[in-house]
């Protein structure tokens, strides 16, 4: 079943706990956005609440992906730079697809709505990305246009002993 996107969706209780379950979920399967498993919705919810304040600042977008039932099952930010030098790009983080929704072109979905938010935005000509190593995502963010542009050689630390290499991507949205 196909996901609906909305970018920028009104920032509810029921919308903040369904990101904190989705970012915890996603945690906790592995996913490289920001915690080591285990984790709660409840250890996730300040960084989200940092997500959500720089939304009221218009400095972040939000794009969610919800399923027939209106649960959010993907979510994606979008950080707008404050530097006059970047102003034409913006960072695509903390992208998320519930782990039982992956596999199934969702990922995919969510990063086209992600370009379309991007498009969108007054003066934007590119998005940013960065992603850990050793998890297929170079391939999946290849898939979806981006290009691969630095690696950090063990550039972050996934756990104890296991470091990663951080690989920046760019997408191209305008000339």
């Amino acid at each position: 079943m196909p996901l609906t996107f909305d970018p920028d969706p009104a920032v509810t209780p029921g919308l903040r706990d369904g990101i904190c379950a989705l970012w915890a979920e996603v945690s906790n399967a592995g996913g490289a956005v920001g915690f080591v498993p285990p984790v709660t919705p409840q250890d996730v919810r300040p960084e989200l609440l940092t997500h959500l304040a720089s939304m009221a600042r218009d400095r972040t977008r939000l794009v969610v992906g919800r399923d027939g039932d209106g649960t959010v099952v993907a979510a994606a930010f979008l950080a707008l730079n404050t530097a006059a030098v970047s102003r034409h790009w913006c960072w695509a983080h903390t992208v998320l697809v519930h782990p039982s929704h992956q596999g199934r072109g969702h990922g995919r979905a969510l990063m086209a709505a992600v370009g379309r938010t991007a498009r969108g935005l007054d003066g934007i000509h590119g998005i940013r990305l960065t992603c850990r190593s050793g998890l297929g995502l170079e391939e999946f963010y290849g898939a979806c246009g981006y290009r691969e542009v630095g690696r950090v050689p063990d550039g972050i630390r996934a756990a104890d002993g296991d470091f990663r290499d951080d690989v920046t991507f760019w997408l191209r949205l305008r000339p």
